[in-house]
């Protein structure tokens, strides 16, 4: 990779030594771009049904305006987000064994106009990052419901 200035490009060379140069963009990295995975015995469509209410929205991210752009049905949702941040938020369900894997990204920035610290953005990512795991943990002990470990899931 070449960096020229605040472009950067590829450079190639084919087969008989002439170099191509091929530009492309740098987009920059959200100010808040949280990924989590946790792994919960339950059938994807256990958890499905608890992110399918709006009404749960609200308990996990009650200070986000979502609005649902793609409903994969069993898979997850995606969700544009608004209010104190501005981007987007998914929960992809992946079946696992006999469980799911439940990931979850959240890539936003502060909305137009806003301007934050570098130290506020940190406390705003480690603040959602908490977030996103204590929503997964509070989900695995209620739809485990204290199934031991070894035991196949019953839902």
């Amino acid at each position: 990779m070449l960096l020229v200035g605040k472009l950067s490009a590829c450079v190639t060379l084919d087969t008989s030594g002439a170099t191509h140069v091929t530009p492309f963009s740098v987009r920059a990295v959200p100010a808040v771009d949280v990924v989590d995975e946790t792994f919960l015995v339950v059938p994807p469509k256990t958890l499905a049904a608890v992110f399918a209410e709006p009404a749960s929205w609200a308990k996990y991210w009650p200070d986000l305006v979502l609005s649902v752009y793609l409903d994969r049905g069993e898979q997850g949702l995606r969700w544009t987000v608004g209010g104190p941040l501005s981007g987007t938020m998914e929960v992809w369900l992946e079946a696992v064994l006999d469980g799911t894997m439940l990931h979850y990204f959240l890539r936003a920035d502060f909305p137009e106009g806003v301007v934050r610290t570098p130290r506020q953005a940190q406390k705003e990512r480690q603040a959602r990052q908490f977030a996103a795991k204590q929503a997964a943990l509070d989900l695995k002990l209620i739809l485990e419901d204290g199934r031991p470990a070894g035991v196949p899931p019953t839902g």
